[in-house]
């Protein structure tokens, strides 16, 4: 039987502070098939934020085991694309340079993978906006930037963090309709960190609910 594409066992996270331990996140078990739509809803502080950063590598839990594909994540890995809250975008460099970044990071040659960024950038709707600055975009258009940024190594798994959170009302009505859009066009599998409720049900084939910390 396939493992699971990101499969987490009784995780637990505690940070220490001037306070004493805290424990973010306390014996969390979560599954994520194929393909799957996974999104996760609940209060500020819950330590959602603290689940992504630890299924992309960016954080190492203090209890509990974390795996894609049955292999521990130790750290980053090239088949996790993450899209955060807020894009971050280089502001030096153009739409195509920005999307380009992952493939610099990897050490690979930016030349051969330009078609592939052209057609991520014809997925987002952002064709004639190659050669623009992100001062140049509206906060959308830049969110939209960061998920073709996320998807430019074709990872298999895409965690994103609140990626609409800072969005307006219209914008984000219209990028839910995007990422759905694109998420069925490539069968990646998601995990969709979000404080709405609305937003959850709408995107997600499955919501977990984490309660208030931990």
């Amino acid at each position: 039987m396939t493992a699971p594409r990101l499969s987490i066992d009784n995780l637990t996270v505690t940070y220490a502070s001037a306070r004493g331990p805290l424990t973010a996140l306390r014996d969390l078990g979560l599954q994520v098939a194929d393909g799957e739509f996974v999104a996760v809803l609940g209060p500020s502080g819950c330590g959602k934020s603290t689940l992504l950063n630890i299924a992309s590598g960016l954080l190492a839990p203090s209890k509990g085991r974390v795996a894609i594909r049955g292999e521990a994540v130790t750290a980053p890995r090239r088949d996790v694309g993450i899209v955060f809250q807020q894009p971050t975008l280089l502001p030096w460099k153009t739409v195509l340079e920005n999307i380009l970044v992952p493939m610099q990071a990897m050490g690979r040659p930016v030349q051969g993978h330009k078609e592939r960024a052209r057609e991520l950038i014809r997925l987002v709707r952002l064709e004639g906006f190659e050669n623009h600055y992100p001062y140049e975009l509206s906060g959308g258009m830049q969110q939209r930037v960061g998920i073709a940024r996320g998807l430019m190594h074709d990872p298999q798994l895409l965690l994103m963090d609140e990626p609409f959170g800072a969005l307006d009302a219209m914008t984000r009505e219209h990028m839910t309709d995007e990422l759905q859009a694109m998420w069925m066009q490539s069968g990646k599998s998601v995990l969709f960190i979000t404080h709405s409720i609305p937003e959850a049900v709408y995107l997600a084939d499955r919501v977990v609910v984490l309660s208030a910390r931990p």
